[in-house]
């Protein structure tokens, strides 16, 4: 959770820069922020001046931890937060290679053996 040091309650309104510091998070990332996640939505008041609410600084820290931590694109982690099946919104990792690879491996380092041979000739 985002530690502020400004003395404010809890539940107190945070401008931009204030979430960015607490959070690590870049301005720039924030505002484009905005524009993906439509449930993202500061308080915006004259001037164009955000202030954030605690439940908007909940869903940055998740989002963050989506796209940064997890692997996310953007897309997979609007699908989350949207709860969209695991499935479809899983990050992409493979973990092992892909069935039936294991008559070709032992062939391709053949080949990669004979390049790398053919290289240092």
């Amino acid at each position: 959770m985002a530690e502020f040091d400004d003395h404010k309650d809890d539940g107190a309104l945070r401008t931009i820069g204030e979430v960015a510091k607490a959070t690590g998070i870049k301005t720039h990332v924030l505002r484009y922020w905005e524009q993906q996640f439509p449930s993202l939505k500061p308080l915006k008041r004259s001037g164009g001046r955000r202030y954030y609410r605690a439940e908007d600084v909940a869903l940055v820290e998740r989002i963050d931890r989506l796209v940064n931590r997890e692997g996310y694109t953007l897309k997979g982690a609007k699908a989350a937060l949207r709860g969209a099946p695991e499935a479809e919104s899983a990050p992409v990792v493979q973990a092992q290679p892909p069935a039936g690879t294991d008559a070709i491996l032992p062939r391709l380092k053949a080949i990669r053996d004979d390049l790398k041979a053919a290289l240092s000739a």
